[in-house]
């Protein structure tokens, strides 16, 4: 991070714009001043556990608790159906890129759960089913 910090701080510096030939300005998007102060805080808040953390919490609040973004959508039709577990639990499976597994029970699908993770990563899928309703 420090070196990160250090490339910022050059790119913005007023000394080290090059001028722009049609006005002999400085060539940046925003007032090298305001940018150098921007990366200073980003700096100082990254750098503190405690503001870190504060400044975690406030970015999360803002955003809502929209839950983890699929990573693609999968109908039910292509997991494959598993013999019931020891204690008569049915779930499929699907095999995820990493060579792991996305599982879903039938109580799952019961309780409308569409959003599921994949045992070995953070892969997340969105299963398409219906509920059959018994006659």
């Amino acid at each position: 991070m420090p070196a990160a910090y250090h490339r910022a701080l050059l790119l913005h510096h007023p000394d080290k714009q090059i001028p722009n030939t049609v006005n002999s300005r400085p060539h940046t998007h925003t007032n090298g001043n305001d940018a150098i102060t921007l990366i200073k805080e980003a700096y100082a808040t990254l750098s503190s556990p405690a503001l870190r953390a504060a400044y975690d919490t406030e970015l999360a609040s803002s955003r809502g608790h929209s839950g983890p973004r699929p990573a693609q959508l999968v109908s039910l039709e292509d997991f494959a159906e598993k013999e019931p577990d020891d204690r008569g639990v049915i779930h499929w499976t699907y095999g995820c890129r990493c060579g792991g597994f996305y599982v879903i029970t039938e109580q799952e699908m019961e309780e409308d759960k569409h959003l599921v993770g994949c045992g070995s990563c953070s892969e997340v899928v969105w299963v398409g089913y219906e509920i059959a309703e018994e006659e």
